[in-house]
């Protein structure tokens, strides 16, 4: 038998072919993991909702608010027990971390403080801008957000004026995370409460 002698024409259409092949196979694997990853996600945020409220047994209909002009909506959870409302959480976030995009879901009582914070996604660097959790809950010098809120308490980092610690040798990731809280404020006093939805 012959062998077939190589050309630009066949090279292209082995590219080609090689191409389509890889294109529909990461479409499968795209498709077939889509699902689970979403349920995951979706686990990990209802789990995070439930730690940083007060304890509740209605979660309501969510809705989003815009905080600030130009950024991203947040998306926001009012929890009820009884048919009162006990908190707020909140789907905050902040580019300004040393390494980018920091999501964080925060928890606002009926009082109007923080009641807790999870982290959701970050890239901060291990054992420095990691320490958000539980850096900013820790009960030691003016560390802790919690129990407080940015009308009573100036949520910027002391070195910059400030009265919360920021994470030793991690000012840039502090910086962060207090602008994604600060930001979680700003959308829970927008939220209308007098026609907010209990889902019931």
């Amino acid at each position: 038998m012959a062998k077939r002698e190589s050309t630009f024409g066949n090279m292209v259409v082995t590219l080609v072919l090689v191409t389509g092949i890889a294109a529909a196979a990461l479409g499968f694997v795209y498709d077939f993991t889509k699902a689970p990853i979403e349920a995951a996600k979706l686990k990990a945020q209802t789990e995070a909702i439930t730690q940083v409220l007060p304890e509740f047994d209605t979660l309501g209909n969510s809705f989003k608010v815009l905080a600030d002009a130009g950024g991203d909506s947040l998306e926001v959870f009012p929890a009820y027990k009884g048919g009162e409302l006990v908190g707020t959480a909140i789907k905050t976030y902040t580019k300004e971390g040393f390494s980018g995009l920091i999501s964080v879901m925060a928890g606002i009582d009926k009082d109007g403080n923080f009641s807790g914070y999870s982290i959701l996604e970050h890239a901060e660097t291990p054992g420095l801008g990691s320490k958000m959790d539980p850096w900013f809950k820790t009960d030691k010098g003016n560390q802790s957000v919690i129990g407080k809120n940015p009308e009573t308490t100036d949520f910027h980092v002391a070195k910059d004026g400030g009265q919360i610690d920021a994470i030793t040798a991690s000012t840039i990731s502090s910086r962060a995370f207090l602008d994604a809280m600060r930001r979680a404020y700003v959308a829970y006093e927008k939220e209308d409460k007098t026609t907010g939805d209990s889902g019931q």
